[in-house]
């Protein structure tokens, strides 16, 4: 918890109201985004994202399995989040491993969709090879270096970059194989499929300080907050998860208000973000 004086309260809550932060930003801006890609090479993609002084990892492995019985037509995809002990004292002992079971059904939530797969921004039907018997099992790690708040919206930016520099090796399936028996696969070494990753949403979090709300909060900030609410927004506009935290209850029309609010900043943060991951990946092409 970062620990603040009276004097720096006032200060800070002061600054939101009048619209003008304490680092300089208005209350719907973001601090200046950073991407690196390919930074893990034994991973099939990988990212790194740095929002001011808030910075993560996100990496990708693809690993052939089975479909569930209950669903035969979708793949898998789990999330994990670790949170490093030098990242923040908080960190330390049992506060990161809460904050890591928090933030990894967070963005479950966010980019899964339910436990129906309905509203998922990442689509688990295009990782079937065949039906009911071969699947790809997607395994995105998060990890927490730095940590200066809005690690939800970073981590969420990362995982979308880490797909993006995603290759999934190509399959080729046996034709004569019985039905009842599971087919026999050959998985290339030189030809990968790109993951698409055009209706992966970007996480915006409302973080509510007083009677206003602000986007990208720091440490300090977040000190402040009552409450804050991540809502997950694809290219399309489509909400597509939603999830709150901190123990004060809100209106439903300011809920509404900051879905609309989400909807206009996401399509700054998807451009930004997307100019960004290409950025990266001209760089390490060209490295």
């Amino acid at each position: 918890m970062v620990g603040l004086s009276v004097g720096e309260k006032h200060f800070i809550q002061g600054g939101i109201a009048q619209d003008l932060r304490s680092d300089g930003r208005k209350r719907l801006t973001y601090r200046p985004i950073y991407v690196e890609t390919g930074v893990i090479p034994q991973a099939h993609g990988s990212a790194r994202v740095r929002l001011g002084a808030t910075d993560v990892i996100a990496s990708v492995k693809a690993e052939l399995g089975k479909p569930s019985a209950l669903q035969p037509d979708k793949g898998k995809i789990a999330i994990y989040v670790d949170c490093s002990p030098t990242a923040a004292p908080m960190f330390e002992g049992r506060g990161g491993e809460e904050l890591s079971t928090e933030l990894s059904v967070a963005l479950q939530r966010c980019l899964l969709g339910g436990k129906s797969g309905a509203g998922a921004g990442i689509d688990p039907t295009s990782l079937v090879v065949v039906e009911g018997k071969v699947c790809w099992d997607l395994y995105i790690d998060g990890l927490v270096i730095s940590s200066d708040g809005n690690l939800l919206d970073a981590l969420a930016a990362a995982i979308k970059a880490a797909l993006s520099n995603t290759g999934i090796p190509k399959v080729d399936v046996a034709v004569e194989t019985r039905s009842d028996e599971q087919p026999e696969v050959n998985i290339s070494d030189e030809e990968f499929l790109q993951f698409d990753t055009s209706g992966i949403p970007v996480i915006v979090t409302l973080t509510k300080v007083g009677r206003h709300y602000i986007v990208d909060a720091t440490s300090e900030e977040e000190s402040q907050m009552s409450s804050a609410v991540s809502i997950s927004v694809n290219r399309k506009g489509h909400i597509c998860g939603l999830t709150k935290r901190g123990g004060v209850g809100l209106d439903p029309s300011i809920i509404l208000d900051m879905i609309s609010v989400a909807k206009h900043v996401s399509e700054q943060l998807i451009n930004k973000l997307d100019s960004e991951i290409a950025a990266a990946e001209a760089s390490e092409e060209e490295s």
